[in-house]
Parts: C-alpha cells; sequence; structure tokens
C-alpha cells in the first residue's frame, strides 16, 4: 500500500463568521475578558484542527493559529519586545503583544508591511539591542493540546530562522551572521522539546528562499539545518518554501532535512525538478492546489503534474499539500447563497482546497479510476464556469489597439502643477486625509439593513448623505485643506468596484485576513472589465456642493483592483489590468464632468503585487506604471491626480513610481519614517509627496512635537513646497473620537510647520 501522505500547510484564523475578528475587537474594546478572548479563540483553533481531521487530513499542522500575526508570534516565542514597551522579560502577555501590534499612548506600534507578494501583514520584528531567550515553547503548547484534546499528533509550524532574520530590522548586514549563532540553539531548544514530547513531523516555514537570496544567506542555512540535522536527529524537518520556485535550487534540495516543501503552482518547480531532479533520501512535500486563489483546480491535470513528480520520488517519499498556507483565501464556500450557481460550482476555498488534496492524494495512490467521478465533477464544473465567461469583444479590441501615447497626460508634471496651483491655491504644506473616514457600527449595521430590504434605498441614500455633510463640516473646523467625501457608501476599496464594473462578481462571506483583524472580501474577477455608469460621481458631487475647498475623488487604482482580487486565469493578467484602467479613465473623466478636480486613484498593492523573482520585476513594473497612466492619461491638465500606496521597501519600486506620473504621491511611512524619507536622499523626486505623519493602524493619538518631528525629519530631503501633510493610510478602522482627535494635531502641527517654514522664507 503507498504511503503518500496528504498534508496542510497552514488554516485561517478568521472562522467562517469571523469569530476570531469579533472576539479581538470584543477584547480590544473593554467588552470581553482576556481570559474570554482566549477561551473563545481556543474554540476557533479547535474546531479549525477538528475540521481538517475530518477532512482526512494526513499532516494537520498546529501552531499556524495566531492572536494577530504568527511573526509577531515568533518574536513573542523569543522575548522580541521593543525597549520602549518596558518589557521585563518572561513570557510576553497578552496586552505587550497588542501593544506591540497596535501601539499604547506613549509608544507607538512596530512597523506592519506585507508578507511577500501578499496583502497580508506582519509585524516587522525589531532586534535592536536584542537579548533573544526561548521564553515560550508556542509551537510545544500547540503540538500538546492538539494531541491530548483532539487526539491529532499534529505537524507543528514554525517561522523559520533565516527567514525571521531576513524579515526584521534594527540590525547592520555585518550582524546577520551573529544573530544566526544566537538564534540557532534557541531552536534546536524548541526542536528537543518537540521531539521529547513524540512530535515526528515539523515544518520549518522558510518563504526567504523563493526570493534572490545571496549566498551569504544560503550559506548561513546550510550551516543552521546542519545543526538542527546534528542535534535533533530523530525528528523530521520540513524545509518549506512557496509563493515562487526556490533560488539555488540544487543547494537547498540537498539541505540535511527530511522532506523539502515546494511550490508547484507558482514558478516553475517543475521544471527545475525535471533538470536537477530530486535526492533519493528525501520526501517531496509538492504545493499542487493553488493556496491563494479560490478557482477550483483541474484534478486531471494535478493529477498529471503529481504524475510527473512522481517519477522523481520513491513510492512513500511524497506528500500532496496546497502550495501555501490557507491563510490567504476564505474558509468556506457552504455559506454562499447568492452567488450565480455557476461561478460557485466553479470556486474552491479552504475546505474545498483540503477536499481536493485528499482527491488528489488518494488519486495517486491508487489510481485515477479510485477518483474518477470526482474527476468528472470537477471537469464539468469547469467547463460549465469557461462556458459562462463573461467575453467583451469591444474591450478586447481596445486593449489590442492601447499605444505608448495612449498613456500619456497631455502636459509634463511641470506646467500642470502651474495650472493646478493657480486653480486651488493652497497654503505651503497642505493638509488632507488619504480618503475613507470611520465606518461606525451604525454605518456597517445600516448598509447591512439597506443590503437586507430593511430600509429603502432613499432612506440609506439620506444617511450617506447625513454622514458626508456631518463630516464635510467636521473636516471644515479642522481646518483641513483637501477634503474627502468619507466613503461612507463603500463596504471595501476594491470590492466596492467589484460591484459596479461589469466583468466582476462578488461574495457574502469570502473573507481574509489582511492585518490584525482587519479582513477583506476579495471580489471574483470572471469576465472582461467594462464601465456602464458613473460609479463614484454622486457622493463627491454632493460633498463638493457642501463646501468652498476642494473635495477628492476617491478611486481604487487599476493594480490594487487586480492584486487585490481572485482573478480567473482566462485572460491574461496584465490585459485585464488594462481593461481595468479604461473603466477607471471614463470614471475620472465623468468626474471632471461633474466639477471635482481632484481625483485620487489609490494603488497600496503596487508594492506587493513585485514579484518575488527580480528577473519577473521589470515586465511587471512597466505594466503598472503603464496601466496608471492609462487610466489617469485623459485627465485636464489642471484636474489633480493624486495616489496612495502602502510602504514596503520603496527604494525598490522608485522609479516606477517616478514612471506613474501622479501630480501628488503619499506613502504609508509613519511607523518607518526616517527610513523612507532616507530613499530621497538617494533619489531626485520633483513631484509633490505626503508622508504619512501618524498611524492610522494604532488607536494612539499623536502628540504634536511627535508629527512636527516627522515632517521637518521629510523637509531635511523633500522641499517644502513639495511636501503633503497627512495620515499614513485610510481612516476606515478608526473611531470617530480619536480620528478628530488626531487629526486635530495633524493640522496643528501642520501650521506650526508652515509658519516656521515661512519665517525661514522670509528670513
Amino acid at each position: 500500500m503507498s504511503t503518500i501522505k496528504s498534508s496542510n500547510l497552514g488554516y485561517p484564523r478568521i472562522g467562517e463568521n469571523r469569530e476570531w475578528k469579533r472576539a479581538l475587537e470584543s477584547f480590544w474594546n473593554g467588552n470581553i475578558s482576556e481570559e474570554e478572548l482566549i477561551e473563545k479563540t481556543d474554540d476557533i483553533r479547535l474546531n479549525n484542527l477538528k475540521k481538517q481531521k475530518e477532512q482526512g487530513i494526513d499532516l494537520i499542522p498546529v501552531g499556524d493559529f495566531s492572536l494577530y500575526d504568527h511573526v509577531l508570534d515568533t518574536s513573542a516565542t523569543f522575548g522580541i519586545v521593543p525597549e520602549r514597551y518596558n518589557y521585563a522579560g518572561g513570557n510576553v502577555d497578552v496586552d505587550t503583544y497588542f501593544a506591540i501590534a497596535r501601539g499604547v499612548d506613549d509608544a507607538i506600534a512596530s512597523e506592519m508591511t506585507k508578507w511577500f507578494n501578499t496583502n497580508y501583514h506582519y509585524i516587522v520584528p525589531e532586534l535592536n539591542n536584542a537579548k533573544p531567550t526561548l521564553v515560550e515553547n508556542r509551537a510545544l503548547y500547540f503540538y500538546k493540546e492538539a494531541k491530548e484534546k483532539l487526539g491529532i499528533d499534529g505537524k507543528p509550524v514554525i517561522l523559520g530562522p533565516i527567514t525571521y532574520l531576513q524579515l526584521s530590522k534594527g540590525y547592520e548586514d555585518s550582524e546577520f551572521d551573529q544573530l544566526v549563532d544566537t538564534f540557532t540553539p534557541l531552536y534546536v531548544q524548541i526542536l528537543q522539546e518537540l521531539a521529547e514530547a513524540g512530535a515526528t513531523w515539523v515544518q520549518i516555514d522558510e518563504p526567504i528562499f523563493a526570493t534572490n537570496v545571496s549566498e551569504d544567506v544560503l550559506a548561513a542555512a546550510q550551516k543552521v539545518y546542519a545543526t538542527f540535522a546534528k542535534e535533533v536527529p530523530g525528528i523530521n524537518l520540513i524545509f518549506q518554501t512557496y509563493f515562487e520556485k526556490v533560488s539555488n535550487y540544487e543547494a537547498i534540495v540537498n539541505l540535511p532535512v527530511k522532506a523539502i516543501g515546494l511550490d508547484f503552482v507558482h514558478g516553475d518547480s517543475l521544471e527545475l525538478l525535471k533538470t536537477y531532479g530530486f535526492p533519493k533520501d528525501k520526501v517531496l512535500a509538492a504545493g499542487i492546489v493553488d493556496g491563494r486563489n479560490v478557482w477550483r483546480a483541474n484534478l486531471e491535470e494535478k493529477l498529471t503534474v503529481l504524475e510527473t513528480i512522481k517519477q522523481f520520488v520513491k513510492e512513500d517519499q511524497l506528500i500532496v499539500q496546497p502550495s501555501s498556507s490557507l491563510l490567504h483565501v476564505p474558509v468556506t464556500k457552504t455559506l454562499e447563497q447568492k452567488i450565480d450557481p455557476v461561478i460557485l460550482g466553479g470556486l474552491s476555498f479552504a475546505d474545498e482546497k483540503l477536499q481536493e488534496i485528499v482527491i488528489l492524494t488518494k488519486g495517486l495512490q491508487e489510481g485515477r479510476t479510485a477518483v474518477e467521478a470526482n474527476i468528472k465533477q470537477a471537469t464539468g464544473e469547469l467547463n460549465n464556469l469557461q462556458a459562462t465567461y463573461r467575453s467583451n469583444d469591444q474591450v478586447r479590441k481596445d486593449v489590442a489597439n492601447l499605444t505608448a501615447e495612449d498613456a500619456v497626460r497631455h502636459l509634463p508634471f511641470a506646467e500642470r502643477i502651474k495650472l493646478q496651483d493657480e486653480r486651488f491655491k493652497l497654503p505651503l504644506l497642505p493638509t488632507t486625509s488619504i480618503g475613507s473616514l470611520p465606518q461606525t457600527p451604525e454605518v456597517r449595521s445600516t448598509r447591512t439593513k439597506w443590503r437586507k430590504g430593511e430600509i429603502t434605498d432613499q432612506q440609506y441614500e439620506q444617511f450617506v448623505n447625513d454622514n458626508i455633510k456631518r463630516w464635510i463640516e467636521i473636516q471644515e473646523e479642522l481646518d483641513i485643506d483637501v477634503l474627502v467625501h468619507g466613503e461612507f457608501e463603500r463596504n471595501d476599496m476594491v470590492e466596492y468596484f467589484g460591484e459596479k464594473f461589469n466583468g466582476f462578481s462578488v461574495t457574502e462571506y469570502g473573507w481574509v485576513q489582511s492585518y490584525g483583524s482587519r479582513c477583506v472580501k476579495p471580489p471574483l474577477i470572471f469576465g472582461d472589465v467594462s464601465w456602464d455608469k458613473p460609479i463614484t460621481v454622486k457622493e463627491s458631487v454632493f460633498a463638493q456642493s457642501y463646501t468652498e475647498r476642494p473635495v477628492k475623488g476617491m478611486l481604487t487604482g487599476p493594480v490594487t483592483i487586480l492584486n487585490w482580487s481572485f482573478v480567473h486565469d482566462t485572460t491574461p493578467r496584465y490585459d485585464i489590468m488594462k481593461q481595468i484602467a479604461l473603466a477607471l479613465q471614463k470614471e475620472i473623466e465623468a468626474l471632471e464632468e461633474n466639477g471635482i478636480k481632484i481625483v485620487q486613484v489609490d494603488e497600496p498593492a503596487l508594492r506587493e503585487g513585485l514579484p518575488l523573482d527580480h528577473a519577473k520585476w521589470d515586465e511587471y513594473l512597466e505594466a503598472s506604471a503603464y496601466a496608471f497612466r492609462l487610466a489617469t492619461a485623459t485627465a485636464e491638465a489642471d484636474t489633480q491626480i493624486h495616489t496612495h500606496m502602502c510602504y514596503s521597501n520603496f527604494e525598490d519600486i522608485f522609479d516606477c513610481i517616478d514612471a506613474l506620473d501622479a501630480d501628488v504621491i503619499s506613502i504609508e511611512t509613519s511607523r518607518s519614517h526616517g527610513e523612507l524619507v532616507s530613499t530621497f536622499e538617494d533619489n531626485t523626486y520633483t513631484k509633490e509627496i505626503g508622508l504619512g505623519v501618524y498611524d492610522i493602524h494604532s488607536p494612539r493619538i499623536p502628540a504634536v512635537e511627535e508629527i512636527k518631528q516627522n515632517i521637518h525629519r521629510a523637509l531635511q530631503t523633500i522641499p517644502p513646497k513639495q511636501f503633503w501633510v497627512n495620515p499614513d493610510c485610510g481612516l476606515k478602522t478608526r473611531k470617530e473620537d480619536e480620528t478628530i482627535a488626531a487629526l486635530k494635531v495633524m493640522v496643528q502641527a501642520a501650521k506650526e510647520a508652515r509658519e516656521e517654514q515661512v519665517a525661514l522664507q522670509n528670513k
């Protein structure tokens, strides 16, 4: 009998109905105790494990669950707590843990950035003056819990030392080897304690090796895993990579571990396997089902790939698994009641992906006839899905006929900005916010009532208008220079457009975690994208009618809409990006026709989508810059185009940012302000820019001097004439009182800095 195993790399934390999110926010709001929080999240975690056991997964991950973020969990494991939190050693308590993630009154939160090329955010470890020790073996706790409470001999999941250190900050490159030597015995201790408890398999996640790592980093890995093999010989380690093919394939597959986990969905791992083979003494953990998208697997094609892989390993040395953790997809499609049944049949969320893994494992073990009915059903559903693809011949023709000139504005920036200055007459260091304003419980509940038909369209529109009017008045009272309408009518910055553009579908319960308790519901792109009628004009015009100050029209950019949607592969991704850009171009024209002369086209996901393989960077960046310019190309010269981006290694995409040709860019950077500003010391940026001066992901209210310091740091490099003052992201998730208080401080800091700059200019 074949001993091919099925495995999972990680399971969504949020619960089928986002019970996890509600528990966290109830605790943060003081509505439940710490004990109640732990009880509720324990139930969610154990239920997740039960479901995987019932599905028939052989190697069930334990330790993948988190109260916030798995990288932060790793920091807590080793007592890595920044000095500003007054940590006294020992186990990191819940309050300190959340303080690192969210900040407190007297200490800003740690930096948060994107987990590789996904929309998941992790808390960046700060190793400044750190003295790591093993204060809590979380992997051991979760292993014992699963074994004792559910009879599951789980597979502990640990973030590997090389990836952890590569994602950390607060040390020089020259200190890397010493840090590796410091952390290695701590990992050895974790593994030894797991072995003593009976663990047979341990998954060590090292996704950093799907990027272009240096020879020094590779050498460090070889040293670390040789130590693990020597010190803990009785445990089976899976060196797990994902999101791309591994760099240094031959060296990685020959590391002294029991198994190597490779992604056979993204990148070209199969070609590497065919070219270089695979060690005969190792297990190959094959990531064959896409852990990052929601479309059903073609079981027949996947079995063919697995049969090819099987030629390179022994019968008992193959594991079938998703390409990555299922953290990046919704929990289950069984709750979906309103979506087109044909589209529903073509979907596969986390629970359905586990079913696919089990079917593929069985088919590989027992032959295709054993799963013939499953293959037939999947093929039928996929054929039905393909037959319903919503094609638009005109859109395809428009994309095919595009030229470079179609993505160029009528005048260069140097001439546009003069016309814009004349129109808007803004002060030095103008203030604005990024777009969304607080979505209170009342806003969310009213939207739910409207969707359920409990209130009329007219009642809902009146409610939205009342909120817009009230916040226009608040912004004027705060003396903000460029206002926003607040986006009270929008559920999510991408899903909202997915509900309006042709070519999209949306789900009811397709939630995934973005950061902390923040969940998003990516739309489904299953058709050629086109624009029928104005989407944002009504609310923007209403807001503008209540103020003489400019109100920004708010759009989500083509790159972000693409990257934050679940995209079917019928049409090439870059063609879809252009389709979205053409639809947005029409929306900008409609805004202009109705008197909106500042339009913000947000691209927070541009850096996130950068391929992990550097060889693919140029194509992606060129396509992204072209799509953005295409969306904004027909804007009149005196229409000011803004964009917003989330911070993450800005220097990698500096040239692309410049190539967007936006008039004003704002960047999320308050948690790492000085690091981003330093980028401008080596690069010249001639357009206008706002670096986020306070952190909206934290409930704390910044001090005036704190914001002024951020402004002054930026003005050392960026001329005052180019600089805008704004929060670092949208304010949707914040409470009204803290939002007003923080914006008041921001405006005061901007005014004081403005007066100082005017005084300097008059000397």
